[in-house]
This record gives C-alpha cells, sequence and structure tokens, in this order.
C-alpha cells in the first residue's frame, strides 16, 4: 500500500463514524484529576481504554504507579528494529471539570456531540481528542504495512497534566533508559489558527506572583478616616502599575527575555495571529513595543493580572479595606532567569515605596524548546507540507505551558509538537469542541508522518 493510500484510509475512518465511536467511548470517561473521587476513573481510563486499544496495535503495556499511588501512567512500547528510529509520543488522559450544567443547549460534557463542524465533549480538545488521532494514524500504518510500523514506538500516558503533572518528572527519569529514543512526536494544544498546520518546539512557562498587602483588621468609615489611613487597594494599584503599564508592557528589566534573535524572527516572520470570527479580536496598541503580534505572543513574556480582591466588590461598604491581594502571572520564554524574578520584584518595590507590599510566588511550570537547528524539524516540516499542500507555521514554543521540559532538557530529545486543536476550542471552559475539518486533515497528516517515519532507514 502507498503513501497516499495509508492517508486516504485514515481519512475513511473518520467518515465511516468508527472515530468518533472511538472518541466518544474515551470522553465518557469523567476523568476529572482536580477532582478526588475520580481516582477510580482515571485507572479505568489507562486499564480499561487504553491498554486493550495499544495491545491490538502490538504493543505491550504497563500500568506505573507514581508516588502514593494517586495518579497511574500507562508505558505502552512497540519495538521493530534495533536500527530502525524510534519515535516517544505523549498525551493525557485528564481533563479539567466538567462544568456540568454550564454547556450551550444542556449538553452534556460526557456525551460526544456533533453539530455541523463541531464535535462536542469534555476532552476532544484537551486532550483525548488529540491522542486518539495520533493511535489512529499509527493503526492505519500498521495495517498499512500489514502489522509493521517500519520503526519503533513508545507511548506514555498521564493522567494528572490538568493539575501540573506533579510527578511526570519524576516518573520518566526512572524511566529513563526505557523512553530512549531518537525524537519525541505529540500533540496537545492549538494550531496557530484552524486553517494552518502547526508544529511547535516547546513552551511558555508560567509563574504566579502573590502581591498581598495586610495594613489593619478589618475596615474603617472612609468618611472618618479617608485622608488619614492608608488605603491598601490604592497601593497595591499602584504597585502593579510600577511592574506593567496600562498597555502591558513591561516596566522591570528582569522580568524581560533575552533579546530576539535574528533567528527566532525569520521564524516567525510568516506566522500571523489573525482571530476567527468568534474569537476575540487582539488588542490595538497592546504588548511590548516593536514586536509583531506573533513575537509577542511566541518570544516574549508577560504578565497577567489573573485576579484582584479587597472589600466585597459585590456589597462594598463606605470603608476602607484593611487588605488587599492580586494574583499575577508571568508567562515566560527560554532564556529567562525566572529566580530572579520574585527576588526583584520584591527589590523594586521596597526601593519604590511599596514594601508593605508582600511578594510571593507558587504554581511553576518551565520554559523549554528544541534546538532550533535540529534537522527532525524540517523533516516534520516536510512531511506536513507534502500531506496537505500547506506551509506548517513553526513556531519555537506556544504560548501555553506543557511539559516539554521532562522531554527536552531531562531527555534531551528533540521536541516536536503538531497541534490538532485551534484556538477557539474553548478547552479548560464550557462547550469544549473539535472541529471534524482540522480532525480530518489532522489525521492525514499524522498519518503521513508516521510513515515517513517507517521510511527512514536509520534515524536522523
Amino acid at each position: 500500500m502507498s503513501r497516499a493510500e495509508v492517508i486516504d484510509r485514515v481519512s475513511q475512518y473518520l467518515q465511516s463514524g468508527d472515530f468518533l465511536d472511538e472518541l466518544g467511548r474515551r470522553v465518557a470517561y469523567p476523568t476529572e484529576s482536580q477532582n478526588e473521587g475520580r481516582r477510580e476513573v482515571l485507572r479505568a481510563y489507562l486499564e480499561a481504554e487504553l491498554k486493550p486499544t495499544f495491545s491490538e496495535l502490538g504493543f505491550t503495556t504497563r500500568v506505573i504507579e507514581s508516588a502514593g499511588g494517586k495518579r497511574p501512567y500507562l508505558l505502552a512500547e512497540y519495538k521493530e528494529g534495533e536500527t530502525a528510529p524510534t519515535v516517544l509520543t505523549y498525551g493525557h488522559g485528564d481533563v479539567v471539570d466538567g462544568m456540568a450544567g454550564e454547556w450551550r443547549d444542556h449538553l452534556d460534557p460526557w456525551r460526544l456531540t456533533i453539530a455541523g463542524d463541531r464535535v462536542y465533549g469534555r476532552g476532544t480538545a484537551d486532550n483525548k481528542g488529540q491522542h486518539s488521532i495520533n493511535i489512529a494514524a499509527l493503526r492505519a500504518v500498521r495495517e498499512a504495512r500489514g502489522g509493521r510500523l517500519g520503526f519503533n514506538a513508545k507511548f506514555i500516558i498521564e493522567m494528572s497534566e490538568e493539575i501540573g503533572s506533579p510527578d511526570l518528572m519524576e516518573v520518566c527519569g526512572s524511566l529513563r533508559d526505557e523512553l530512549r529514543a531518537d525524537v519525541f512526536v505529540a500533540s496537545d494544544g492549538p494550531r496557530l489558527s484552524a486553517d494552518r498546520p502547526t508544529i511547535f518546539l516547546g513552551c511558555r512557562g508560567g509563574l504566579r506572583i502573590h502581591l498581598d498587602v495586610d495594613l489593619r483588621d478589618g475596615g474603617h468609615h472612609s468618611g472618618n478616616w479617608g485622608g488619614v489611613l492608608a488605603n491598601p487597594a490604592t497601593i497595591l494599584a499602584n504597585a502593579i502599575a510600577s511592574l506593567v503599564d496600562g498597555q502591558g508592557r513591561l516596566l522591570l528589566e528582569e522580568m524581560k527575555p533575552p533579546r530576539l534573535t535574528n533567528q527566532i524572527r525569520a521564524m516567525l516572520a510568516d506566522v500571523k495571529v489573525e482571530p476567527m470570527a468568534d474569537e476575540p479580536a487582539l488588542s490595538p496598541n497592546w504588548g511590548e513595543d516593536g514586536l509583531s503580534p506573533a513575537e509577542r505572543l511566541f518570544a516574549w513574556n508577560t504578565l497577567e493580572v489573573l485576579a484582584m480582591s479587597s472589600g466585597n466588590i459585590d456589597k462594598p461598604a463606605n470603608a476602607i479595606p484593611g487588605q488587599a491581594r492580586a494574583v499575577l502571572q508571568i508567562r515566560y520564554v527560554v532564556g529567562t532567569n525566572i529566580e530572579n524574578v520574585v527576588p526583584a520584584v520584591q527589590r523594586h518595590l521596597d526601593a519604590n515605596g511599596f514594601s508593605m507590599v508582600k511578594v510571593s510566588a507558587s504554581q511553576s511550570f518551565a520554559a523549554s524548546r528544541a534546538d532550533l537547528d535540529s534537522p527532525w524539524i524540517e523533516w516534520a516540516a516536510d512531511s506536513i507540507r507534502k500531506t496537505t499542500g500547506k506551509d506548517p507555521a513553526i513556531l519555537p514554543n506556544f504560548g501555553g505551558s506543557l511539559p516539554n521540559d521532562v522531554f527536552s532538557e531531562m531527555l534531551g530529545l528533540p521536541t516536536i509538537w503538531v497541534p490538532h486543536s485551534y484556538p477557539g476550542c474553548s478547552q479548560h471552559a464550557p462547550d469544549e469542541h473539535i472541529l471534524l475539518s482540522v480532525t480530518e486533515e489532522a489525521l492525514r497528516m499524522m498519518a503521513g508522518l508516521f510513515w515517513d517515519l517507517g521510511e527512514l532507514k536509520r534515524p536522523l
């Protein structure tokens, strides 16, 4: 069977309804990792759903227990030849809260619903739909080659990505030899846009920064005390304004990344950030001066105010509050000295009259990316061009965060992410969905990519 035939075969798998039946079965598992009551469901997704699927494809499988046994992992491995290329891939079967009752038209988050080009259900975009596409493409290639893939494959599925992958580094470190590979290829996050295939090579990191102003207990009458009592909310607002200005530009040098290289600028030169009609329009004059929207999103740092609190916004009293709090988040790219950020913020506030603002941090995840000169990048791009007739967008990293550092830094692999969702998919919100049009292109794209991997006589 030829490359073109295997690509048509995987299209038929979608058009017949078989792929959606398979995905619907997986969506029906309410694998909410934040919900302690779902532990058995998390395990069942691996034991009852994915283990049989991989066994049918000739993979050996075993469940790996994390520390404390709370979040299981599935390791699946297929061996064909010592000299054949070996690909490591990844997915996560856990999802965020289903938010039942908040979906449009009373949709059930645990039931696949098709409406036009959209396929609704929790996990369709993040990440059950994406790893299901890759599994289906592997199956199509194996069937086309008479029970062979032409390469070695390893798959690790975790059930705790939505709570920050707390054990993934430790688990993969303990399996370092078993996870040895030539290239990492996986799918998560959105494409640049629904109509443009995308490769990203890593992710921005993130760090939550807490600012707390605690001046006194309780509130005090604003008429009796206004003008003689410091207002913590006023202090906090001005402290934040000393870090990021009214156009979203960073004011503290320690929060900025290194200067953009010519290589990064060239990579992003043809990348256009163009929201669809049902997505928010880009804000004019927002963000760092002198950068394109793509450079701001994929190659620069941002400081976002996630939440602020002082007094009771629903029932405001005529009183000066005693406390104020804010949670900020810095999204940062490779090269940022993130360990220095919190101390630098505290020094800056102290030096500018805001020593009453106490700075702390939580919920951090690392920035990482593949070597931009890796030959696997152009190999993947060529395969996608051949299948789709489109030039894929190649991003040094995407704007969000994933545990890419486990694979790029700890395991030392070139990391190639080929996402199958799009920015308007409503992941982490009610109405999460994938697009049938993108799903078909993704199935064809991955079948072509895995076919081409099997054509290599040796690793690049």
